[in-house]
This record gives C-alpha cells, structure tokens and sequence, in this order.
C-alpha cells in the first residue's frame, strides 16, 4: 500500500489562457478501486497523463507507484498480428500463461490470443486488452472508458471482472460500472477536486445533501444580507437627517439649548456608528455566502422541438435482410419491426450483429426517397455512411457495396435529426460547423453551454475538443434541427455523467420519436419504450415492448 500525492498541482496546455488545473492538492491510495468522475474537459484524461509523466506541470507529484494505462495504443502492425506475438511489449515483464488466466476470468477462450487482432470483436478487443493490462503485478493501473462501444453483454462481463480486482484508477461515464467496481471516488468539480469513500451512488447521494444545504445557506445568508443593507441604509438617513438638524441653529440666539448641537452630533456619531458595524456584519455575510454554489452542478433543462407527422407508422421493416458484397453471410436476416410516432425504440444485440448497419440503411432509404422527391431535410455530411464498426481503417460503406432483401420502407417527408457514434470527420471552427449545418450560432452555443461546455472552448477548433465536447456538439446539432425522428447511434460515448441524466430528463418531458443504439443499460431504462433485439448468429430478430 503507498499513497500518490499531489501538491499544489497547475498546468495548462501550451498557447491557451485557461488552467486544466490551478493549484490543486489531494491523496490517493494504490490498494483503492478509484472512480474518476467530472465533466467532459474538466481534465480527466490529462491529469491520466500527468502521471505517466507526458507533460511538465508546476507543483508536485509523488507517485512510488508503477502506473500502466489503458486503451495500449496500437499500430497498424500489431492490429495485423496475434495479442500472443505482442503481448510482452505492450507489457514487458508478463507472461502468456497470465494473459490467458486473466482472458479466462474476463468469459473468453484463449484461442482469442492467435487470431490477427483486427478480427476480433470490439468487445473481444476490449477484454484481451484488459486481460493484459492485469497480467502484471505491483502497477497502478490507469483505465480510460474501457466500455465504450460495448454491447450490453460484453460491459456485464467487464463489470464482473473489474469488481474483483483493485489497485487501479477508472475513467468511466457508466453509472452501473462505477457503482459495482470502485470504493472510493476522485471527483472534478466545478471549482474544486475532492476524494470520497463510497461509489457513484453514495457521492451522487451525499452530492445531493451538500447542495441543498449549500443552497439553504445561501438562501439564508441573502436574506440577511439584504436585511442588514435596509437596516444600514434607514440608519444612515436617520443620521444624514440628525446631521442636516444642524444647519442654522445659533446657540447664541438660543442659549437655553447650548448643549442641543453638541447632543445632536453625539447622535448622528452613534448613528454612523452602527452603520459601520452592519456594513462589517454585511461583508462578514457575503465572505460566508462567497464559495457555497460554486461546485454545484447547475444542470439546466434542455430543449428539443420534435415534429407530428400526418402518419403514425414513421418506418416499417419486413423480413428485412442486408449483406455486404463480398462477405460470406448475412449481417441480419428476417428483421420485422414498426416505428410509431411516440416510439423510444433501442435496437440491441451484440457487437457486430448489424445494428449501425440498420441505422445507415434507414437512413439510406430515407435519402434515396428524399432525393426522388427533390426533397434535403438535414446536411448531406450529417447523412454520409459511416464505416462498418467491424471493417478495419474506416471503410465507407456505398450503397452499391449492400445486398438487401425484404423491404424497409420510410413516411412521405420525413424530417430526421441524425446523431453519428464517428466524431473524427469533426473540424473548422464552431461558426463553420453551424453555417454547414444551418444553425444559429448563438443557439447552439448556448446548448453547448447548457450541456456544461465552457464559453472559453468556443474560439478553439472543433478537432481540439475533447471526446465528450466532439459527440456534445454533434447532439446540440440534433436537439437544434426539429424532426418527426431522432436516430442517435451511441450517443453518449464519452459524455460524462451530468450531461446523460441531462439528456434523460429532455427526452422524458418532449418524448420525441427516436431510433437509438446505446448500451448504457441505465439509460436504456429509463427512456426505451420498445426494444429490438437483433442476433447475428442466428439470424433472427426479436421485438418487446416496455412502459
């Protein structure tokens, strides 16, 4: 057990005006299961960086430990090889007789070890990965979202997995996996970092109290303050009053009042008096009051206008079959489904079991009926298909490159607000990205804003945005574009945790029609009205439907 300490911690980033830190200290302990939590560009991930001394920095930190960090960074060489020919350099000091212990624990056979690594699953990926980075004895491991693009089944065995380990440092925006994996939590608040014992759960709890009492004593404090200042300013006339009594009285002229003057300027003295301790009594107030909201997450409610359309049916898929040319089975096979306005449909299912490629060729069909009637309801690079999330170096999929069978058809002019899980084709300035996209610049900034993105962000270029603030704007476009159906595939990769119950609540109170694929099993919950399950192996498709 050692402790990492940080001390008086300040660093920005070369050529920008605003701090990431600014003079911040804490403890940590190496036996902790650490939970990261903060918003998107609060610094999570740099200060990740920090420790494994990327970056010079002011301040101190000290850190006996071994740190080691995850997502390892591969090249194009070790995607076209075998995790079992590579293994001990992304690790030095393992063995493959513990990888493949630890592959066992993560639910995956060993023979993932010598298949070339860009044929496994993303999920597959994730856990030989995970496998390897726990093969080492005496690090502090440093985890980075390790769920992202996971599908359900693949995140429950991370969990698991996690849960029984220790000595690490987790990134993660998944409430269920922070509440099952961490004991303590690292939070980056608005002003200020603070270590707590408990999980995601037991902060967000303890979170709650605080702020409602921070709020009552604000309260409390204001009324006072302003109490004080009426009764120093009703103090201050009275003694400007006393004062001007004076003027043109002659206690020659009057001598049976000699001592009225001098009694009149003892009283307005004792009156100025008193207005000076109120004003000490005021300043007292308002250094108390000065701090209590300044880490209270102020999530605003958002705003979407969704569209009614004259149909109810907006889709309709039956016995709905897609191949890509060239490949020897199907991605999907026999998928029946309709989508009515007031549907939160999540289509669900493994990595790999074709669920962007649903999402691509609806929105594929859509276009081609869009363009036979001479119709553009969204920008065409909001349309364009992304890669296949199973083909390596980003292949665009054409349409030409689909065999499809059965039929998909779409409503007459239907408006669709499209959420892509790519943010990489993301450059230029936040002005070019609304102009391309026909958005008021000021109105996307101020969702941005609402969205917990700083104003300070909006003069930098849209590829030096974090994760999180990429996928924020492309979901502030979304809200800003009226539609009758929200598609959004993966929306809340890398968005931080305030920002989901943000998005819960939205689309709880405007229930707009929406086709989603998410894996945050919470939010899944919350909002899905039906759910698809699509299955790869079998080649079948399965529909529920839940309040």
């Amino acid at each position: 057990m050692a402790q990492i300490n940080v001390n008086h911690l300040t660093f920005y980033y070369e050529g920008s005006s605003d701090n990431i830190f600014e003079d911040v200290s804490f403890s940590i302990d190496t036996c902790w299961k650490l939970g990261f939590i903060g918003r998107n560009g609060k610094g999570k991930t740099t200060f990740l960086n920090l420790l494994l001394g990327k970056y010079e920095y002011q301040g101190t930190i000290q850190a006996p430990a071994v740190f080691d960090y995850f997502p390892y960074q591969l090249n194009r060489r070790y995607l076209q090889a075998c995790a079992a020919e590579f293994y001990d350099q992304l690790k030095p000091g393992s063995e493959l007789w513990q990888v493949a212990c630890e592959l066992d624990k993560l639910e995956v056979d060993a023979e993932a070890l010598y298949r070339p690594f860009a044929t496994l699953s993303q999920g597959e990926r994730t856990k030989v990965l995970l496998a390897l980075l726990f093969s080492g004895d005496n690090d502090f491991l440093l985890i980075d979202e390790p769920t992202n693009h996971l599908d359900l089944e693949a995140r429950e065995s991370v969990k698991k997995y996690l849960a029984k380990k220790k000595g690490f440092l987790l990134v993660s925006h998944d409430r269920d996996l922070l509440d099952a994996c961490i004991d303590h939590v690292l939070v980056l608040n608005r002003c200020s970092i603070e270590v707590q014992a408990g999980n995601f759960s037991s902060w967000q709890e303890n979170k709650a109290r605080a702020d409602a009492f921070s709020l009552a004593e604000n309260e409390k404090h204001r009324k006072e303050i302003n109490k004080l200042a009426q009764a120093a300013k009703r103090a201050a006339q009275w003694a400007d009053k006393s004062e001007r009594s004076k003027i043109g009285f002659d206690p020659i002229k009057d001598p049976g009042h000699g001592g009225k003057r001098a009694y009149i300027g003892a009283k307005t003295k004792k009156m100025e008096s008193r207005v000076k301790q109120m004003e000490k009594r005021i300043g007292k107030e308002i250094k108390e009051k000065e701090g209590l909201l300044q880490d209270i997450e102020l999530s605003v409610d958002l705003k979407v206008s969704p569209l009614a359309h004259p149909k109810n049916v907006l889709v309709t898929a039956k016995d709905y079959g897609l191949k890509y040319a060239g490949a020897k089975g199907s991605v999907m096979q026999h998928v029946d489904f309709e989508l009515c306005q007031g549907d939160r449909m999540f289509v669900c299912g493994k990595n790999g079991c074709g669920k962007s490629s649903l999402i691509q060729s609806i929105l594929r069909h859509i276009r081609r009926q869009q363009t036979d009637l001479g119709q553009t309801s969204y920008p065409q690079s909001a349309m364009a298909c992304t890669a296949h999330p199973e083909l390596e170096n980003s292949i665009i999929i054409q349409a030409d490159q689909v065999l499809e069978t059965g039929l998909i058809k779409a409503a007459s002019s239907l408006q669709v607000s499209y959420v892509d899980q790519d943010t990489s084709y993301l450059a230029g300035t936040v002005s070019e990205f609304c102009a391309g996209r026909n958005l008021e610049e000021s109105l996307f900034c101020a969702v941005l804003s609402q969205l917990g993105i700083e104003r300070v962000q909006f003069s930098k270029k849209l590829e030096e945005f974090s994760e999180g603030q990429k996928k924020k704007a492309l979901l502030a476009a979304s809200l800003l574009t009226p539609a009758h159906l929200y598609i959004w595939d993966e929306p809340l990769n890398y968005i931080d945790l305030f920002s989901r119950i943000q998005l819960e609540r939205l689309i709880k109170k405007y229930q707009p029609t929406m086709l989603v694929v998410e894996h945050d099993a919470r939010f899944q919950e919350e909002i899905a009205t039906k759910r698809l399950f699509l299955d790869a192996r079998q080649g079948k498709d399965g529909i529920s439907c839940s309040n």
